[in-house]
């Protein structure tokens, strides 16, 4: 946070957070984490500049799509601070972020359509579960439920 002389853009931290339907619990949060920055006026108050509300638009998108706030804060990284980001920045964004969300379908599309199967937790009481995971077999991989997406693609495959 440093002083800066931007009045014609300069923002409360209230109407950022009436702007971005965030609470300024929230946006201290992210300041604190390093997702969005301020600046102080002469009168020692918190500011923002208004290109913060697309950063806060990207980074409540990324949650939404279940990015960690550590991956948000790794991607926006590469984004202009003195700027909104632009299409071209959200090109780079976006195919950083693809890959990830391609893997993610992938993962719930085989949890989709295997969720009438076993999940590994070790119970061995139901019907499925002497065929599907036979002496609990699916011990050795871990604790608690441990379902074919914590396995490696080939185990998973040969539980099914």
């Amino acid at each position: 946070m440093s002083v800066k002389k931007r009045p014609e853009k300069a923002m409360s931290v209230g109407a950022v957070a009436s702007r971005a339907g965030v609470t300024i619990a929230t946006l201290h949060f992210y300041e604190e984490k390093g997702l969005i920055r301020s600046w102080r006026n002469n009168g020692n108050q918190r500011r923002f500049d208004r290109e913060v509300l697309r950063r806060i638009a990207i980074i409540k998108s990324a949650q939404q799509l279940g990015f960690t706030l550590e991956q948000i804060r790794q991607a926006l990284a590469n984004l202009p601070v003195e700027k909104a980001p632009d299409k071209s920045d959200w090109q780079k964004l976006s195919k950083i972020w693809r890959a990830e969300l391609d893997r993610k379908i992938m993962e719930m599309t085989r949890l989709r359509d295997e969720l009438d199967q076993c999940i590994g937790c070790g119970c061995l009481s139901l019907a499925y579960c002497p065929i599907r995971n036979p002496d609990d077999q699916l011990a050795e991989y871990g604790q608690g439920a441990v379902s074919w997406l914590d396995l490696p693609e080939s185990d998973s495959d040969a539980q099914s």
